[in-house]
């Protein structure tokens, strides 16, 4: 357990932000924790998993959306946090089209006053989350963290590009330690509504179709969102130092030639197609699903699938959890908190 040490987490009554948070409190971090609870999607839900967290007295929230200007410098100045997790952000493909500014605001201005803020009270390591959607166009699979992806498909895949390019920046200039993760498809209890999973739970337990986008031929690199977290937790305390020459970067490493700053995959390293998931929940629920083929949505892509070899070597870890096993443990979670 280490002891004594403050992370912020951003994002903290979020999906993922509320396994991290019980994480680092498990193991005897002091959190602080910021989340605007914005109503994207079902507030009541980040409310109902920010309850759980104050639970625990080494456990503090700041409801403020990070671009407020002046929020994070305060509380950098006023905390000074070991490590930071960063992991508010306004998620979605589809939505980034509908709704771009929200991106805009909280993906760009907050990521910057988030590096702001670290500028002037240096962290000893700092972790932001990025995406697989970041690999946009790329064919070449399974991904991996030094492939060039230059072509974003959607504005929410540009903003998180530009975020690695923006901490990317403050890395070499400031020297501060970064590590930027980009995840695959993360699914578990207290998921978001808005993801297919949620969806496809909702609709099956109701009798009513789902709406299965590309006529099915999809497939993910689904991560459990525990695994996440564990590979998180692990990346911690392996801060990125910057290389003295070319000669210090092994071969297949993202680190950067001129700065402390490096890109690591998380997934399962396991594409499965999209009627296998679907599959699995009917198995989970006993219940056969009604589908409606759809044709594919703008901004979204085939396939994702991750490397996850740079991650086993600088942890000893890659994620596991099979599609089944994880999918029966959030359809559990979804018939207890609703009741079904």
């Amino acid at each position: 357990m280490q002891e004594n040490r403050t992370a912020l987490v951003t994002g903290a009554a979020g999906f993922i932000g509320y396994f991290t948070c019980k994480r680092l409190l498990a193991d005897g971090f002091r959190v602080i924790g910021v989340d605007s609870l914005s109503d994207y999607y079902d507030p009541g839900l980040k409310r109902r998993r920010q309850a759980d967290l104050l639970q625990n007295p080494g456990f503090r929230i700041v409801n403020e959306p990070i671009e407020q200007s002046g929020l994070l410098m305060d509380l950098f100045e006023a905390e000074k946090p070991d490590i930071v997790v960063h992991l508010a952000a306004q998620a979605g493909v589809r939505y980034s089209i509908e709704n771009p500014r929200s991106y805009l605001e909280s993906n760009l201005v907050g990521s910057f006053e988030l590096l702001e803020a670290a500028r002037a009270q240096p962290p000893q390591h700092m972790l932001l989350a990025s995406t697989s959607s970041a690999y946009g166009a790329n064919t070449e699979m399974p991904y991996r963290e030094t492939m060039k992806a230059d072509h974003q498909m959607s504005f929410y895949a540009a903003t998180k590009k530009a975020n690695e390019a923006m901490a990317h920046s403050y890395a070499h200039l400031f020297d501060l330690p970064i590590t930027m993760f980009r995840f695959f498809t993360v699914y578990g209890p207290w998921g978001r509504p808005d993801m297919a999973l949620f969806k496809f739970t909702r609709a099956m337990l109701s009798g009513e179709p789902i709406d299965v986008y590309n006529h099915g031929e999809m497939s993910r690199d689904f991560t459990y969102v525990e695994d996440l977290v564990e590979a998180v937790r692990r990346l911690i305390d392996v801060p990125p130092v910057r290389p003295e020459g070319p000669d210090d970067i092994e071969e297949g490493d993202s680190l950067s030639p001129v700065a402390p700053w490096r890109i690591v995959n998380i997934g399962n390293s396991k594409p499965v197609q999209l009627g296998d998931m679907i599959a699995a929940i009917e198995a989970a629920l006993g219940v056969t699903a009604k589908r409606n083929l759809m044709p594919m949505q703008p901004g979204d892509v085939p396939a994702t699938w991750a490397d996850a070899d740079l991650l086993r070597r600088l942890t000893g870890y890659v994620p596991s959890t099979e599609i089944g096993d994880g999918v029966a443990r959030f359809t559990r979670w979804y018939k207890e908190y609703y009741d079904v």
